[in-house]
């Protein structure tokens, strides 16, 4: 399948600079700050919950596929998630974090999401893993710019796009062109999606005192207030980049 110009793979503003602080620092002199081990496990625990949610959600969507091969791409996207998912819980058991405890906060505000933004149909379910997933993805990259060298690698690993991107914005795009009315329901869809996506996530970090100190500058090369309100910004303006790419307004 040909590459789609997507923003997937978008580089946070601030990973561009020279790492400073916990940022320049490895894993083993990083974690002799408790709250900063605390914050990391917190984050490793919701990407785990949220990469098994995942697979979990692409096995489901391949019963909507419309053919074979898009049931088999779905298939293989699934597998990846699940790896990824691998590789997050082998890394917390090696940093002495037990998986399953690390991921439990994180599982009701996960559940309640896909709960509330369940897919009617493929395309829904295409957009969702788009639009949804690139969302928490994002996030997760910016918070990955102020990480540990070795926690740094892990997630920006772990956030490689399956190529759903390119398979979500070829099929959706190719059903618009055969009925443009598809276009406004997605759009509608894509619009929910981002509201819950943000307070979905906004409610985790509120709830995690770990997280939520890393990110208003509590540690030591956090975000301050200001630089969250700029990473929310950037998040707004990849979806709507992703909004474009799959032909849809935002």
């Amino acid at each position: 399948m040909p590459c789609m110009e997507t923003p997937d793979n978008a580089t946070p503003a601030a990973e561009g600079d020279a790492p400073t602080g916990i940022a320049a620092e490895d894993w083993a002199t990083a974690s002799a700050e408790p709250h900063y081990r605390a914050a990391v496990i917190d984050l490793l625990g919701a990407l785990a919950y949220g990469e098994l949610a995942a697979f979990e959600r692409l096995a489901e969507d391949a019963k909507l596929a419309p053919s074979l091969e898009d049931k088999a791409e779905l298939a293989k996207m699934a597998s990846a998630e699940f790896h990824h998912f691998e590789r997050l819980r082998d890394r917390l058991a090696a940093v002495d974090a037990e998986p399953t405890a690390a991921m439990e906060p994180f599982a009701k505000a996960l559940d309640d999401f896909h709960r509330q933004t369940a897919p009617s149909d493929w395309l829904e379910g295409l957009v969702k893993a788009y639009v949804g997933d690139s969302i928490a993805s994002d996030f997760y990259r910016e918070v990955a710019v102020r990480l540990d060298s070795d926690t740094r690698a892990l997630v920006l690993a772990v956030l490689d796009d399956t190529g759903h991107g390119n398979f979500a914005v070829e099929k959706v795009r190719a059903a618009i062109d055969a009925d443009p009315r598809v276009g406004g329901r997605l759009a509608l869809w894509a619009r929910r999606l981002m509201g819950e996506a943000l307070s979905q996530a906004q409610r985790v970090v509120a709830e995690r005192d770990a997280l939520s100190t890393m990110l208003v500058g509590g540690l030591a090369d956090g975000f301050d207030l200001a630089e969250v309100g700029r990473m929310f910004s950037r998040i707004t303006e990849a979806h709507t980049k992703r909004m474009a790419a799959l032909g849809l307004a935002a």
